[in-house]
């Protein structure tokens, strides 16, 4: 080779060689996909202890990771399209929250991509997962065991309010983990001799007329079913509750703090730290199916005794002990 000739493609490697290095380094950096079926304010807390739990691994987004979100806002007919335009995007990994239609649109979308999920029902019994101890396939993550926590709140409102022959449930039935919901609050409900009716609420619009029914069911208090709809709802249902003067118990702490009356819960912040600890322990290399789907080991009994006072109730001593929180 000529002397010339040497020079000239080493200099045109020489200029080459730094926009290399910086595909290189675009694409070193991780994406995560976020599928909620939140909307980004009601998401907030959830989003800044899954970062935590990022952070204990060594990610930080912007900085070494890159996460891209998608909101369904509570419409969970846009999910499917949501996660394939993950999917589309190559994304290194795909974390689903709030419940399992987000985790089952991830996996209807992608059997390659690892999934981390937080639900709130069985993901044995709802197909996410083979077994709690060995998830199997591209999916792990955490359960808030939401099913199984609703009788406890129907006893926890017999309790509050033992004069309440007549106990509502609101629920959005277009969640397709509805009816096992209703089915544990109805035999928790007939087993303490109390009556449930039903109320719906699909949208924001439905849920004020879903009040307005319960005067006429004398309903003396009233459950809250766990949905996207009625956390980005928390305040209205709240607001609601206060109008209608009706005891009501909530799935979420915010709802206590905001004025509601009473509310038992998994720790979520400890869940979706652990679901930001997952994720980051696949980015560096675990493999889904070696990591055991996590359920909750602390649940927050949260009282509003300002609330109490309001609606003319006398909380019971035994109630008061058991309470994680009391708000006053």
């Amino acid at each position: 080779m000529k002397r010339r000739e040497f020079v000239r493609i080493a200099a045109g490697a020489a200029v080459a060689w730094p926009v290399v290095v910086s595909a290189q380094q675009q694409r070193v950096m991780p994406v995560i996909g976020f599928l909620s079926d939140l909307s980004p304010g009601p998401a907030a807390p959830t989003v800044a202890m899954f970062r935590q739990g990022l952070g204990e691994t060594g990610y930080v987004e912007g900085q070494n990771l890159t996460i891209e979100y998608r909101w369904a806002e509570a419409r969970f007919d846009r999910l499917s399209g949501l996660a394939a335009d993950l999917v589309e995007r190559k994304v290194d990994l795909i974390a689903t929250t709030v419940g399992s239609p987000s985790a089952l649109a991830a996996k209807s979308a992608t059997s390659t991509i690892p999934i981390v999920f937080s639900v709130g029902v069985d993901p044995v019994a709802t197909g996410l997962v083979a077994s709690l101890v060995r998830p199997d396939g591209n999916l792990t993550g955490i359960t808030g065991v939401a099913t199984e926590l609703a009788p406890k709140r129907l006893e926890l409102l017999v309790e509050l309010v033992p004069q309440a022959s007549v106990i509502a449930l609101l629920v959005n039935p277009n969640n397709p983990n509805v009816e096992p919901f209703v089915r544990g609050v109805q035999e928790a409900a007939d087993a303490k001799g109390v009556r449930l009716p039903i109320l719906k609420a699909g949208t924001e619009g439905e849920i004020e007329p879903a009040f307005a029914s319960l005067t006429q069911l004398r309903a003396g208090a009233l459950v809250v079913a766990p949905d996207p709809l009625f956390i980005s709802g928390c305040d209205q249902l709240v607001t609601l509750a206060s109008r209608h003067t009706i005891p009501a118990i909530y799935f979420r702490r915010e709802c206590s703090a905001a004025g509601g009356l009473i509310s038992y819960a998994p720790d979520v912040s400890a869940m979706y730290r652990q679901l930001g600890i997952y994720a980051g322990k696949i980015l560096k290399g675990a493999k889904p199916a070696d990591l055991p789907v996590q359920q909750p080991t602390r649940f927050e009994l949260v009282i509003n005794l300002k609330t109490a006072k309001a609606l003319g109730l006398t909380v019971p001593q035994s109630l008061l002990l058991r309470a994680d929180e009391v708000i006053e």
